[in-house]
């Protein structure tokens, strides 16, 4: 398979790091919770059934907007590689 799927779950409130993937396509798909999807300089609020494209070289993270779990299904292709990802923390 040319891209690997993980199961991610933010608690209440909780964000992920800001973070960049060079060479990979991002999409992320929200099983439960709202959250607002942060991608470079723009924000959109994300709920069930709600699938997000992130471009390659694009920063983004995630933030739970309540006191519920989000959960989503993160799909990166090619395959997600620790090496390739870059944390973008100010």
């Amino acid at each position: 398979m040319n891209f690997s799927v993980a199961h991610a779950i933010l608690g209440p409130y909780e964000s992920s790091y800001p973070h960049r993937i060079e060479s990979s396509v991002e999409v992320y798909y929200i099983l439960e919770g709202e959250g607002l999807m942060y991608i470079d300089d723009e924000q959109a609020p994300v709920g069930p059934g709600k699938l997000v494209y992130i471009p390659p070289g694009s920063v983004q993270n995630i933030k739970n907007i309540t006191s519920r779990e989000l959960k989503f299904l993160c799909i990166v292709s090619p395959p997600w590689r620790g090496e390739n990802e870059e944390l973008c923390l100010e």
